[in-house]
């Protein structure tokens, strides 16, 4: 069953590898298509007639929109709303109330959570508690303190821990209440 599920999935990377290979030829040709040939792929993609007022760099351009879907999928439901929301505000003389999606809410680890750091080529293992944080036998208020103990350094713990991207911006909090 093992070796079954592994070739599938084998076969799996491998139907992937084909298709990206051959979208990545298909987009390529698409420059060497004139306007005529270019309004016959649409119609093959779309199943109706290109616009008339659509010019060749702009048909190119949706065509490998839409071929590049229809391998790798479209947008989420969430981001077409919120794109066809700017839209409206715009179109009807708005400005937008928000440029970008709100910043999901901060989280916080549960009580329990293992946080697992390799450093130095030890591998060092973080437990969060209702208090702060479990580390080696020790308890510590923060992770910036365990990463500091590890390193015999500074560190910001999230991101020490991979919790925060390298490049976050704001103030230096912890990532526990």
């Amino acid at each position: 069953m093992l070796t079954n599920s592994l070739s599938m999935h084998q076969g799996a990377a491998e139907a992937a590898s084909f298709l990206t290979t051959n979208l990545q030829a298909e987009l390529d040709r698409l420059d060497s298509l004139d306007l005529h040939e270019l309004r016959i792929r649409w119609r093959r993609l779309y199943r109706s007639p290109a616009p008339a007022h659509l010019n060749r760099p702009l048909l190119v351009r949706m065509i490998a929109y839409k071929m590049q879907t229809n391998v790798f999928g479209d947008l989420d439901r969430e981001t077409i709303r919120f794109l066809e929301r700017i839209a409206r505000q715009r179109k009807g003389g708005k400005p937008a109330t928000r440029t970008v999606p709100a910043v999901p809410e901060k989280k916080t680890l549960k009580p329990g959570t293992v946080l697992v750091r390799e450093h130095g080529g030890i591998l060092h293992q973080v437990v969060v508690s209702d208090t702060g944080f479990r580390w080696n036998g020790a308890h510590f208020k923060s992770l910036s303190e365990v990463a500091r103990a590890i390193t015999g350094t500074s560190w910001n713990g999230p991101r020490f821990f991979g919790l925060r991207d390298k490049t976050a911006s704001g103030p230096n909090r912890e990532e526990h209440p």
